[in-house]
């Protein structure tokens, strides 16, 4: 839609993370007016290299802070909120539960409170995960199958998850859910992660580290169509018949971290890097895609990128990054 963004005032938690950066960029483009909540500035940020932050209003703080949510939105008459401010790291999550509940549960509730208590609010889209589903034996994972996370990360987003479509079942408030896969693309300063964490190591003449046995299986969605999928469902959002709603944003592939990397290392050309397999990974799903049958029925949306496409823009971006 056109000038749908124009002026609009439009709330982002997260903003310096990996979909909020390329988020916040494509609302800035479209002439959004963009509120971003920010409790530490990365330098070397996307959110910062791109000059993005410098077009935004900046609100210090944290997203389980009530008041300091509650007033932004009063303040700024914010029209649409995106909440995507978690901790997101599963291995920080497994060593570090406690601060992962209060950013990822707490930090969801605020958000969803303040929503309720403030009259300009029209569209609430509340991030979760596919690991809100926990572990399923039904493949591919949709909207019906339970929330059962079992462990700290997979239990954050659940508990999100369940807290945004109560606030619709009691409140009305207009919400709705995304459920994505694993995110990779430009700007992800979170080398722990398989993509940034390979390309890295090749560009380092190294051999890519794989932290589990690398027959882990996931649903790798590039994030500038998690962008795209979000804007695409806030605007979708004027029709009242989705709010409460649950969608999956995926490319619905099942590719295997040593995959993954196989084909990172042939798109480098630098196959003679054999990838090191430490086996280390404990806690997490074993095999995980997800169905976005829901999203392309509903919403009429779907991916511009395929795998191939995605990973030769995200090594283009990560040579220049270490240029610099």
């Amino acid at each position: 839609m056109k000038n749908f963004w124009k002026d609009r005032n439009v709330f982002v938690t997260g903003c310096t993370g990996l979909l909020g950066s390329h988020l916040t960029q494509m609302l800035v483009e479209k002439r959004a007016n963009v509120v971003g909540l920010v409790r530490d500035l990365v330098p070397k940020s996307n959110l910062v290299q791109t000059g993005i932050y410098d077009n935004i209003n900046i609100v210090r703080g944290s997203v389980e802070n009530f008041y300091t949510v509650e007033r932004t939105l009063n303040e700024y008459e914010i029209d649409t909120v995106f909440h995507l401010a978690a901790q997101t790291i599963v291995g920080i999550a497994n060593r570090n539960p406690l601060s992962t509940f209060e950013s990822n549960i707490k930090g969801t509730w605020c958000v969803l409170e303040a929503s309720r208590r403030v009259p300009t609010a029209s569209k609430i889209v509340i991030a979760s995960s596919d690991k809100a589903y926990g572990e399923q034996d039904k493949l591919p994972y949709d909207e019906n199958a339970p929330l059962v996370g079992s462990h700290p990360y997979d239990v954050t987003k659940s508990c999100a998850d369940l807290l945004s479509l109560m606030y619709y079942n009691t409140y009305k408030l207009p919400v709705c859910v995304t459920r994505c896969g694993n995110f990779y693309g430009p700007g992800d300063l979170n080398f722990n992660r398989i993509v940034p964490g390979a390309i890295r190591s090749v560009l380092n003449n190294e051999s890519p580290v794989i932290r589990s046995d690398g027959t882990y299986i996931r649903d790798y969605f590039y994030v500038k169509d998690g962008a795209l999928a979000y804007i695409h469902l806030a605007e979708k959002m004027d029709d009242k018949k989705i709010h409460g709603e649950a969608f999956n944003f995926s490319n619905e592939i099942q590719v295997s971290v040593l995959e993954l990397t196989n084909k990172i290392l042939k798109l480098m050309k630098r196959e003679d890097l054999k990838p090191r397999i430490l086996n280390e990974a404990k806690n997490e799903i074993k095999h995980q895609y997800l169905s976005a049958e829901k999203s392309r029925k509903m919403l009429g949306w779907k991916p511009k990128y395929n795998l191939d496409s995605g990973l030769k823009e995200t090594i283009e971006w990560y040579k220049q990054f270490f240029k610099k």
